[in-house]
């Protein structure tokens, strides 16, 4: 769970909601539905029509395309781009360490990407490997609907480690039109029917002169999505009984450790969640990569995940992408930052072996079990009952043994895929529409490939 001082990404985003509201939409009005189509494999099953357009650059094709200065094409059994000789060298004043430092760079930008949904929200995400000496940065540049573009917004600053540079986001970026909050562009005013229309993403390859070493960039891609805003969304029904066997850990037995990464365990909801996930894929952290984890607290690699999630600028171990990206660090694991459209779509890929992440906000009474109420959390959802309810591997518990809940798969529902709420203060508040966080195998099964696939992510 964030801290509950911690400004969310999406207050400003909030306040137009609450306008709307004001301006007539009124909490009785009926919220919008989706379209809502069948699903193939069970045609009396109806689920919401997609309103989020993924695209991602994986393949050697892929990086062989688009506009390279400085970067190259690396084959193999993970394609990705490297640095060959650099374009040039500039100056990065780091600001989270004071201190400034050149570095060589390469660029690849992508071709012009045109969105199959027109999207308010845009958030990129990147699977790369930044050894000791070298960073990325991540940009995009959109087209809006009424043809003008966006300037080239920084969305991340990053590497696995925290050596060279600070991982960051970049605040104060605005062209009147749209805006960036943390990991997430977003139309300022999209009851004017303003939308993103396409957009192109450049990547920044840095290294330390005269050295050999590069990044290596795997993944890189953008979700934009045109959610609906809707207090309650369709229920959906069930179609599957199937638990995974995800690890369970705490976020709460590391309270007040490492306070430096935002004040400790209390706020550690989103790395937690994603160390359950690497480890039930299978990564491991080694003795060396642990040892600077104080001895005397249990589960090191909690403290490890939170700070290498750790946004400098956000102060927080939330940013969705950097979280997905650390996930992508450990051997063969990929990540990405998406949204569902139902618990329909969550059902395919338990399926299939692939547990989710999902980020969520609700008062205690909308979550029965839960036993309190957050502006923000995260938990990973590991299967569901025979009655079709969520199993929660909820990390905002006691401890280690408390983590599994079992919640009212139309309560999760609600909390998880709407767009608006009203906070404890009766107060017009936003929802994060269905966001999850996905990490799967680098070479997925047939199976795996297919569900993925049918929830609209590349593999």
């Amino acid at each position: 769970m964030r801290r509950a001082e911690q400004l969310s990404r999406r207050t400003v985003l909030a306040a137009a909601v609450a306008a709307a509201v004001t301006a007539g939409a009124g909490p009785a009005a009926a919220d919008p539905e989706a379209p809502m189509t069948t699903d193939p494999a069970d045609p009396a099953r109806a689920v919401p029509a997609r309103t989020v357009d993924n695209r991602a650059w994986v393949s050697h094709t892929d990086w062989s395309g688009g506009t390279a200065k400085g970067t190259r094409a690396v084959a193999g059994a993970r394609p990705g781009l490297a640095i060959a000789k650099p374009a040039g060298t500039a100056a990065y004043p780091d600001p989270h360490t004071g201190r400034t430092a050149t570095w060589e760079y390469g660029t690849w930008t992508s071709p012009v990407h045109r969105l199959a949904v027109p999207a308010t929200e845009a958030i990129v995400s990147w699977n790369a490997r930044t050894p000791a000496g070298t960073w990325i940065q991540a940009e995009i540049k959109g087209t809006y609907t009424d043809g003008a573009s966006t300037p080239w917004y920084v969305m991340a600053r990053w590497a696995s480690g925290d050596q060279d540079i600070r991982r960051t986001s970049v605040d104060d970026q605005s062209d009147g039109k749209s805006t960036v909050w943390t990991d997430t562009l977003a139309i300022d005013d999209a009851s004017t029917g303003l939308r993103l229309a396409s957009y192109r993403l450049r990547l920044t390859l840095y290294r330390k002169p005269g050295t050999k070493a590069t990044p290596t960039v795997w993944r890189l891609g953008a979700m934009g999505s045109d959610v609906p805003d809707r207090f309650t969304v369709p229920a959906s029904a069930p179609g599957l009984a199937k638990e995974l066997a995800v690890p369970r850990y705490s976020q709460e037995i590391h309270k007040g450790q490492y306070p430096e990464y935002d004040n400790g365990g209390e706020a550690w909801c989103s790395p937690t969640s994603s160390q359950m996930i690497v480890e039930y894929w299978g990564g491991r952290l080694t003795d060396g990569q642990l040892d600077w984890v104080d001895p005397a607290y249990a589960d090191p690699q909690v403290c490890h995940a939170a700070r290498f999630t750790y946004d400098y600028q956000y102060a927080g171990c939330g940013n969705w992408p950097f979280n997905a990206a650390y996930a992508a660090t450990f051997k063969d694991l990929q990540g990405v930052v998406t949204r569902l459209g139902s618990l329909t779509e969550l059902e395919t890929l338990i399926a299939a072996g692939i547990p989710a992440i999902t980020s969520q906000s609700f008062l205690k009474e909308e979550l029965t079990g839960a036993g309190y109420g957050t502006a923000g959390h995260l938990m990973t959802v590991v299967g569901f009952t025979a009655d079709g309810d969520v199993i929660a591997n909820d990390p905002f518990s006691a401890s280690n043994e408390a983590v599994r809940r079992v919640y009212r798969r139309r309560e999760f529902e609600n909390i998880w895929l709407r767009t608006k709420r009203y906070n404890a203060s009766g107060k017009v508040a936003s929802g994060t529409g269905g966001i999850c966080y996905l990490y799967f195998p680098a070479h997925p099964s047939a199976a795996q490939r297919k569900a993925l696939a049918a929830v609209g992510v590349r593999v």
